[in-house]
Parts: C-alpha cells; structure tokens; sequence
C-alpha cells in the first residue's frame, strides 16, 4: 500500500527529517522528494514503497488512508534478504546519526559469520555497504568477535576483530549499537532478526561485550584477510 504526500510530509515532520535527511535513508535525490512532496511529480509505485519502507524501519505507522503516528512498540522483527538489507542500513544510519569523532557510536557484534551477511545481503549490496561504513568510519567503533582460525575479516577496513574459541562460538549473532540490541538467526534457509530499541538493554549487552573483549577473546594471529 503507497503513502499520500500529506503522510510523507507528516512522517518527515515525526521524524525532524529534512528532505536530506529522507534522500540519504532512501538513495532518492532531494530534489525529487520535493517534487513528490509538491505534486510536481507522479512517483512510481517503487519509489513511494522505498519511502514508506525508511519512514516504517524508523518507527512510523500509517494509519488508513492520511494517517501516522510513531509506533510505541520498542521491538522490532525483520526477516529474510529485504529484511536483512534494512536491518543493515538502521546499523548504518543509527550509528552516523548519533555517532561523532569524539564520541563515536560503539557498534558491537559477536558470533559472526561473515557468510551469512554476504548469503542474505548479495555481493552488490554487501559491498555497498562496506564502503559506506569504511567512508564514514570514524563516527564509529566497530569491533566484531568471530570463531577462532577465522581469518577471513572482509570489515577490516573499518572494524576490530578478535575470535571466541570454537567451544564457545556459535552462528546465533549478536549485536548492540547505541539504544538497540539485535538477536540474529540463521536458520531454515532464512535469517530472522529481532530488534530491541531500549538503551539500557543495549548498554548493558555492550558492558558485557567489553569484559569478554579483553577478557575471553582471543586475538587472531593472521594478517587481516579482506574480501576479494
């Protein structure tokens, strides 16, 4: 179901979006979300669902036909390769948004494996997303924990690896950045992940994640390996 111009207008106001702001979560130009929002533009169908799709990861519903407001729920669930590829960019945009040089949004995974997110994501898509985190890197910490003897570290560009030990590890995934902690599940042949939005979930897992970091992690012993 598409959204009317008067519940993207509203959505952005929700939000504090800009016409930039919604350019940069979606790939469309501001210049064209302008004319959509104007009436100067008939948008297709597959525009106004990317729309729709960033204004909803971001917590709006719509409601009939002029309607929205923002979800009180604080969990989220997403699934398979779409599902996936929006869960990938709230980590990206989520830590670009809070994130800054000095204090850095801590962006913390464990129990990875690096195949499930190129499986789900595609070559393309994954790509794309390693160079936006490489580029905008320095508004985060990133640290990743992976299975022991793992040498293949396709973030390395903009992220620290350390390994669990193979009796500890398992492909059930974890990941906490700013106010959201994340359970990712790969099994069945599809990928479910849910989110929790409450900070003191997401501090505390990350508190966790340190002592195991310096703690229970084993540093790898191999040149970093990147993705060809």
């Amino acid at each position: 179901m598409s959204i009317t111009t008067a519940q993207m207008r509203g959505a952005r106001g929700l939000l504090n979006w800009s016409q930039s702001e919604l350019s940069k979560r979606t790939g469309i130009s501001t210049t064209s979300i302008g004319n959509i929002e104007a009436g100067n533009t008939q948008p297709r169908e597959a525009t106004m669902k990317l729309i729709r799709q960033a204004f909803e990861n971001s917590g709006i519903e719509f409601i009939g036909f002029d309607g929205m407001r923002k979800r009180s729920e604080h969990i989220v669930k997403l699934s398979g390769s779409e599902g996936f590829s929006d869960f990938l960019d709230d980590v990206y945009f989520t830590a670009i948004t809070n994130g800054t040089p000095e204090n850095p949004t801590e962006v913390y995974l464990s129990n990875v494996v690096h195949a499930n997110w190129v499986k789900w994501m595609g070559p393309e898509k994954w790509l794309n997303h390693t160079n936006r985190m490489t580029k905008d890197k320095a508004l985060m910490d990133v640290r990743i924990i992976t299975k022991e003897g793992d040498n293949h570290f396709p973030a390395s560009d903009y992220s620290q690896y350390k390994w669990f030990s193979e009796s500890v590890f398992n492909d059930q995934s974890f990941y906490s950045y700013h106010d959201r902690l994340a359970f990712l599940s790969f099994e069945n042949d599809t990928v479910e992940i849910l989110i929790i939005k409450q900070m003191d979930f997401a501090k505390g897992y990350r508190t966790l994640f340190d002592i195991a970091w310096e703690h229970g992690t084993i540093t790898p012993t191999q040149e970093l390996a990147r993705a060809s």
